[in-house]
């Protein structure tokens, strides 16, 4: 689905998290950062994979990584989320769709058999210098940061 790949510089992005704060690439100058792409927030799927990473987040900190959470909900229910299942994390409310479109996660779908537009589930892993390590678009949800963390 995405056109990025190992080695790529990461799309530069600014966008509003749950609380109405503006989170930019930049931000995150010399720190390593997990931004995992999920498509909608409180469902089954998207919890499991964001409670493992909140679970392992005192991992994540210890080998000098940060992690933000995408999707295309409203602050609101990005705050609902967060709140729901104590994310030590910021959630980023892209409604508009510019980070998912700049990493390009959002494409046809296919589920029970209809056809539809939305994200899908992927992971980036960006070095200090804004350089992808990895992108991982076959995530396990309920062991994902096993699959980021002994990949690198």
């Amino acid at each position: 689905m995405t056109h990025l790949k190992v080695g790529d510089k990461a799309p530069d992005f600014s966008a509003l998290d749950e609380q109405g704060n503006t989170i930019s690439l930049s931000d995150y100058k010399g720190k390593k950062l997990v931004v995992f792409f999920y498509p909608k927030a409180s469902t089954p799927g998207c919890t499991a994979e964001a409670c493992n990473l909140n679970d392992n987040y005192e991992r994540f900190k210890a080998k000098g990584y940060e992690i933000l959470g995408v999707s295309a909900d409203s602050a609101k229910r990005q705050t609902n989320f967060k709140t729901k299942y104590g994310f030590q994390y910021p959630l980023l409310a892209d409604e508009d769709k510019a980070v998912i479109e700049a990493f390009g996660v959002w494409g046809p779908k296919k589920f029970m058999g209809k056809e539809y537009e939305g994200i899908h589930r992927s992971t980036f892993v960006i070095d200090e210098n804004g350089i992808l390590e990895d992108v991982i678009t076959k995530v396990k949800t309920k062991a994902h940061t096993d699959q980021i963390l002994t990949e690198q």
